[in-house]
């Protein structure tokens, strides 16, 4: 992986979050305005398109309104999830404000807990976040092979990847079971990030590492 090189092109669509209940600077914010000049001087990956970055509403119902605005316009003129620029993949960045480590979700729960209220003031408790989807246990897995996608991190200095199994019951889950739902109807793809506080890992090398997570996604389409 990561030598072949890219057959169609990947065109990815990149979110994050504004500031919420105890974090006033949101890390995700500042990597989705700043993607695209850091990779205009650092070099964008071979085969790979930056569509839209977009920071969201850290709020379920007032981010989930946007996000499917995004996810219609992101297809328009294309079939399958396929464009002329190749596979449409959604990357969704999040910030826990209590990890060491940078983490990919390979899974979202149809299940709103929020431990506090969102932007909104929204706090739902053990809600179906889909209630036409069935019960809050029910499950929406990632089609992107996320262990693969932590080994080839390693590979490249990023030793300390986790792949988690656990989104949270917050906005960003929340938002990633949407996304992961659109994406199976549509045939595209989704992944959630989590990233630590920028005084954790700090920021240039959190940006180094959305560079390579987006190099590795441009070989697996």
């Amino acid at each position: 992986m990561g030598s072949e090189g890219p057959s169609n092109g990947v065109t990815v669509h990149i979110t994050g979050f504004k500031k919420f209940h105890g974090v006033l600077d949101n890390p995700t914010e500042s990597i989705v305005k700043n993607i695209k000049p850091f990779l205009e001087q650092n070099g964008v990956p071979k085969g790979l398109t930056i569509g839209t970055c977009t920071v969201l509403e850290t709020a379920g119902n007032g981010a989930v309104g946007t996000l499917y605005k995004l996810l219609e316009a992101s297809l328009a003129g294309t079939k399958d999830g396929s464009s002329n620029c190749g596979q449409v993949i959604w990357v969704h960045f999040g910030v826990n404000s209590g990890a060491t480590r940078f983490a990919i979700e390979k899974q979202a729960i149809n299940e709103a807990n929020f431990r506090c209220p969102d932007e909104l003031g929204w706090k739902p408790q053990r809600v179906p976040i889909v209630p036409s989807d069935g019960s809050i246990s029910r499950i929406r897995t990632t089609n992107l092979p996320v262990k693969e996608i932590a080994r080839e991190l390693e590979k490249r200095g990023f030793a300390d990847v986790a792949v988690s199994d656990d989104a949270g019951r917050f906005v960003c889950n929340y938002v990633y079971y949407h996304s992961l739902r659109f994406a199976e109807k549509k045939g595209i793809k989704s992944l959630f990030v989590h990233v630590p506080l920028f005084a954790t890992i700090g920021e240039e090398t959190q940006m180094k590492f959305v560079k390579e997570i987006l190099d590795v996604l441009s070989f697996l389409n």
